[in-house]
């Protein structure tokens, strides 16, 4: 498959570059700066603004998906909207996922994740916030979108290849965290795309 990767340089979007790679796909990898040359034969490296609705249509001309992988710079959290319209209007034929934020989900404990301090501290909750105004946006464009959810907490670990699928509720453990590795996101991210589920919006955890 060829695959797309927008924000290619990040933290979810480089594992889901080395997920894609290790399993045989190609990748178009995008990032904002001047890029580097590939290390990898099967990997493109483009520069491109996903907001730039005409130069992204021609990087995804030759692709079979994309990955949106872009998180705001903290303070520019009211950007993710108009964003996220851009990436799915660039893609338009395509299958796109989304790799969004916990905010949106539902909590064990009733109503949202954004809203359940026991999930989202006050110095998350701005994050939060744009997560959920992200999935709004994607439900009203008429795209081929689905939107992953990560569980509360996302950092850099291990890829044991395991991993639980949910729907909208949160997921936790048998300790009451909510987490998963970027790496196993990664693996879930690059399985949906080589296994298309039924939801439009799931989350994972462990």
């Amino acid at each position: 498959m060829k695959i797309a990767v927008v924000g290619a340089s990040g933290m979810a979007g480089s594992r889901v570059v080395a997920e894609a790679l290790s399993r045989g796909h190609h990748v178009t990898a995008v990032i904002r700066r001047t890029p580097p040359a590939s290390p990898h034969p099967a990997v493109d490296v483009v520069r491109g603004d996903v907001t730039d609705v005409g130069h992204m249509s021609t990087v995804f001309g030759g692709v079979e998906a994309v990955v949106g992988a872009t998180r705001p710079a903290p303070g520019a959290e009211d950007t993710v909207a108009a964003t996220v319209r851009a990436l799915l209007d660039a893609s338009a034929g395509k299958r796109v996922l989304v790799v969004g934020g916990a905010g949106p989900l539902r909590s064990p404990s009733g109503g949202l994740v954004i809203d359940d301090p026991a999930f989202v501290p006050p110095e998350w909750r701005s994050i939060a916030s744009a997560s959920t105004t992200q999935l709004q946006a994607c439900e009203a464009h008429s795209g081929d979108w689905v939107y992953l959810s990560p569980p509360a907490m996302l950092e850099p670990g291990v890829r044991t290849g395991a991993y639980r699928r949910g729907t909208t509720t949160i997921l936790t453990a048998a300790d009451g965290s909510s987490r998963i590795s970027a790496e196993d996101l990664a693996v879930a991210v690059v399985d949906e795309l080589e296994n298309p589920g039924r939801d439009r919006h799931f989350t994972v955890g462990y």
